[in-house]
């Protein structure tokens, strides 16, 4: 092969456009059996368990990933490892989502009287409905005769495709089925910035306690300077006497009278202030208020934080969201 008149952009468009071919099909071919398998795994009082060996076993570990992040627990069990002992862990009230496109793995197949003999339920996903898989599947889930992307039409490409899109689609739909909502993915997912994002409220980030920048009304400008400066928090919160707040003060509201020669120093704390600042809850998730401070056309770096009282509890830094990695 002269690999060198080769066009990879052809070649590339070329394989997605097999794929698409392939995903169409598998839209087509959304029957009842699809709606039995799903009403099936929605019932389910035990476990739901995939099996595949090769290519097929990695898309099946993939979907049991899926399912149980998004409120259907599941796992994966290895075929061979289960002719060696893992078979145990079937019981009769579980779920066998079977993933084979021949359906004919001596591996997978090996495992399938022990799982009927059982009483577990047997889905099978393949593209053969003679094949063995299907003879000892309860449901079967035809995906049809695949052209796969591979030029010998032998490496799981456009299969492997399909039945991770169904695997997909499965996930989602009992997700639904379920109510499974955002404060539910937020449990299952604590990690990582999703987790930040879905879990950290604004009160987990804030400058509080001590480290809050606060001053009264009625304190001077020199005060209000000073405990910017010790808190060196470039901000302040400016508050009445019962702590509800009245104003901001950043460094650059000081830097603007002081840039036009001001005595700064003479003037009252409500003359220097932005006495509108936007504000947010403490209890309001942090990613809100990176969102807020991203979001306006002309974005700001800092946020005053109240509690539902309208009392000044904290503010919150641009550069404290970003440090704590959301």
């Amino acid at each position: 092969m002269d690999t060198a008149n080769i066009d990879i952009t052809s070649e590339i468009k070329s394989v997605i456009d097999i794929e698409l071919k392939g995903l169409k099909c598998l839209k087509e071919r959304i029957n009842s059996s699809i709606k039995s398998a799903v009403q099936t795994i929605f019932n389910c009082q035990g476990k739901v368990v995939l099996t595949g060996m090769g290519k097929s076993g990695l898309v099946a570990k993939k979907i049991a990933a899926t399912m149980s992040s998004v409120g259907t627990p599941a796992m994966f069990m290895h075929p061979a490892e289960g002719m060696h002992g893992d078979l145990g862990i079937i019981a009769a009230e579980d779920v066998v989502v079977a993933i084979g496109k021949s359906g004919e793995s001596s591996e997978l197949n090996g495992i399938l009287p022990s799982v009927k003999s059982v009483g577990a339920k047997i889905i099978g996903i393949m593209s053969e409905t003679s094949s063995t898989l299907a003879k000892f599947s309860d449901i079967i889930i035809d995906i049809g005769d695949i052209e796969e992307a591979c030029p010998f039409n032998m490496a799981p490409t456009t299969s492997s495709t399909v039945t991770m899109v169904l695997g997909d689609a499965i996930a989602v739909t009992l997700m639904k089925m379920r109510g499974f909502e955002l404060t539910d993915y937020a449990r299952l997912h604590p990690g990582g910035q999703l987790g930040k994002r879905l879990n950290m409220t604004v009160a987990d980030a804030m400058l509080k306690g001590d480290d809050n920048p606060l001053v009264n009304i009625s304190d001077s400008v020199k005060n209000c300077i000073l405990e910017i400066s010790n808190k060196q928090s470039g901000v302040v919160s400016v508050v009445d006497n019962d702590g509800k707040l009245m104003g901001l003060v950043t460094d650059y509201d000081i830097r603007k009278h002081i840039e036009k020669e001001e005595n700064i120093f003479s003037m009252k704390i409500a003359e220097i202030m932005n006495s509108n600042p936007i504000s947010i809850y403490d209890d309001e998730k942090a990613f809100s208020a990176l969102k807020v401070m991203q979001e306006r056309e002309k974005p700001i770096t800092v946020l005053p934080v109240i509690n539902r009282e309208k009392v000044v509890n904290g503010v919150v830094r641009l550069q404290d969201l970003v440090k704590a990695g959301l």
